[in-house]
């Protein structure tokens, strides 16, 4: 005997005696308790030894059988582990999983064909109930293509092409079968459009490269024409072109499920929100006209032509060099309206933003107080809107060079809106005030707090302000850099743009090699394109973009080149080639999205 062998059998002689003494039968009861701790320190042998001895139904009891199967594989004794098996298949018809457990020992020892040939032997004899617990143990045991031809089977029993789609959905999911993710997709929700917010969920985890985003478009549009009573292939074409920001699209579609549920606008009043959040002000602007002529005397058309007005207004603001004749023509449109509407509650925020116009594009700044002032004092005035008012009225402050009454103002803001996204853009306000006087540390405390909004817009804002904070007093510890640098921010805010830029050019000459001056070259772009100077900001930015010492603000530079080369100069093929610079060095740039769209719409794709 070998020396382990015979070590083995004295270390069990000791229970012999009390394993004598039990029924026949122990084994399922008591004895797997000790097995499983043989089992579980890997020491199989004993396992082996504690039940070979036992009749093969005890062997194939549901309590003994997957301990001592296991340890039989284990040690390689796939005869005496298919003999068990089979034992355990006859004994219970009733659990087809062991069939699958049978086709695996096959697989263990080498044997491909014989378990195939078995679980094609399951499928067979599969009855609904079994479909579940097959599919899932096939999914245990890492064999995707059986766990698909299950469900498959499945759907064939119950004689119904949508049977289990949800199951094959995550499967085709987790193997990155595209193709049938879609195939299912769009069959599940044809049958059943409760199912859209689950299918909705599955293609976002699913589809991640663009060519996958192409191929559900195009079945999506082909559906939507070939089957246009079928709302909701519509709301998933919908869902899909707001997820890749084609707003121009998404409205279409947005119009369409607004005319057949009659619903008086509202989705294309929140498309039409979600493109000027997003900064597509023609989508937004023709979404908003869209209800205001539709539905003029409807819940939202009042509302509709507000916002109107205001996306007309981001999109002027935002549009270098600014067309004053154009502001104009907004003011007296909001005039107008103001003439039609009355000075209410309801047109309050109207106010506002006509005090935002004469004071920061026309630089009429008593017009624009008293026009706020109307606003804090009218009655029944939401006190959100009386706060937003203020916060303004703060900012007119600050550029007639009054930061204490402009800190007064934003601080009784934050007191009043503690804790929401008012309250934390009064206190990011409070910090940029700190900051462009060059206290930095209570900018920084400011900023602190902030970092932790529940506002991401707000946090990122205050996280790039830290950062920048923080990055150039490290060896600058004066600040001196800095506080010229953020000087410069203050002009820039009091849309003194001549001035900026010659704060700029002062700063790069009185601190060469600074670590700001990545920012200041890009900052100093940003202004000349507001001015109109396109060729000196592509030259401004060519010294970032050339330049490898400025790593950080590289991808921000190539893509306000490329906006620069589309939007402004007009040179599509220089844009084009741009953007694609930006999609192949900076994969993991925030902009790669939007520069991929924007390529694939110079391209003539068809976003």
């Amino acid at each position: 005997m070998r020396p382990y062998s015979f070590l083995l059998a004295v270390s069990l002689l000791t229970a012999a005696p009390a394993l004598a003494q039990q029924p026949k039968g122990w084994a399922p009861m008591s004895g797997t308790a000790l097995a499983q701790d043989y089992a579980r320190r890997g020491e199989h042998e004993k396992v082996v030894f504690l039940f070979e001895k036992l009749s093969t139904e005890e062997q194939a009891s549901l309590a003994v059988f997957p301990i001592y199967l296991n340890s039989l594989q284990a040690l390689k004794r796939y005869k005496e582990a298919e003999k068990v098996a089979k034992k355990a298949v006859k004994l219970h018809p009733e659990d087809a999983t062991l069939g699958v457990t049978l086709g695996g020992v096959y697989a263990a020892a080498g044997d491909q064909p014989a378990a195939d040939k078995q679980w094609q032997k399951v499928l067979a004899q599969l009855t609904p109930t079994q479909v579940l617990p097959v599919a899932t143990e096939f999914a245990r045991r890492e064999l995707p293509e059986w766990t698909e031809r299950t469900y498959l089977r499945g759907r064939a029993l119950a004689k119904n092409d949508t049977e289990y789609a949800p199951q094959l959905i995550q499967l085709y999911t987790q193997t990155q079968n595209q193709p049938q993710v879609l195939a299912e997709t769009l069959r599940l929700v044809a049958q059943d459009d409760k199912q859209l917010p689950f299918v909705r969920n599955m293609l976002q985890n699913a589809l991640h490269e663009e060519k996958d985003f192409d191929a559900l478009e195009k079945l999506l549009l082909t559906a939507t024409q070939e089957h246009p009573e079928q709302a909701a292939y519509s709301e998933l074409l919908l869902w899909l072109q707001v997820q890749r920001k084609d707003f121009s699209g998404a409205l279409v579609q947005a119009r369409a499920l607004d005319r057949r549920s009659r619903g008086e606008g509202v989705r294309v009043m929140e498309l039409a929100a979600i493109a000027q959040q997003n900064k597509d002000y023609e989508s937004a602007i023709d979404g908003y006209a869209y209800v205001a002529k539709e539905y003029r005397n409807g819940p939202y058309g009042n509302l509709a032509r507000q916002r109107l007005l205001q996306a007309r207004e981001a999109q002027v603001s935002t549009t270098y060099p600014v067309d004053l004749a154009k502001v104009r023509a907004l003011v007296a449109d909001y005039e107008q309206l103001l003439a039609e509407l009355g000075r209410t509650p309801d047109t309050a925020p109207v106010l506002r933003n006509l005090a935002n116009l004469y004071a920061f594009q026309l630089g009429d700044r008593p017009k624009a107080m008293a026009l706020l002032q109307q606003v804090i004092d009218m009655p029944r005035a939401s006190d959100e809107v009386i706060d937003e008012a203020k916060i303004t009225q703060a900012d007119l402050y600050l550029l007639k060079g009054e930061p204490w009454e402009a800190t007064l103002l934003y601080s009784q803001v934050e007191k009043s809106h503690k804790d929401s996204p008012l309250g934390y853009e009064a206190k990011l306000r409070n910090a940029r005030l700190s900051y462009y006087a060059g206290d930095f540390k209570l900018a920084q405390s400011h900023l602190d707090i902030l970092k932790e909004a529940t506002t991401r817009e707000i946090a990122n804002d205050a996280m790039q302000l830290s950062l920048l904070i923080q990055d150039n007093t490290v060896e600058d510890t004066l600040g001196l850099g800095l506080k010229a640098y953020a000087a410069v921010e203050q002009l820039v805010f009091q849309n003194k743009i001549p001035e900026a830029i010659a704060g700029l050019d002062a700063l790069l000459e009185k601190f060469p090699g600074h670590s700001l001056s990545d920012d200041t070259y890009y900052l100093k772009a940003q202004l000349q394109r507001r001015t109109g100077d396109f060729a000196g900001a592509i030259a401004t930015l060519e010294r970032i973009t050339n330049n490898p010492k400025y790593d950080v603000l590289s991808d921000d530079a190539l893509f306000l080149l490329a906006r620069i080369q589309e939007e402004d100069v007009k040179d599509k093929v220089k844009a084009q080639e741009l953007y694609n610079q930006v999609i192949t060095k900076y994969p993991g740039s925030i902009y790669v999205a939007e520069a991929r769209k924007r390529f694939r719409k110079l391209r003539g794709d068809g976003v």
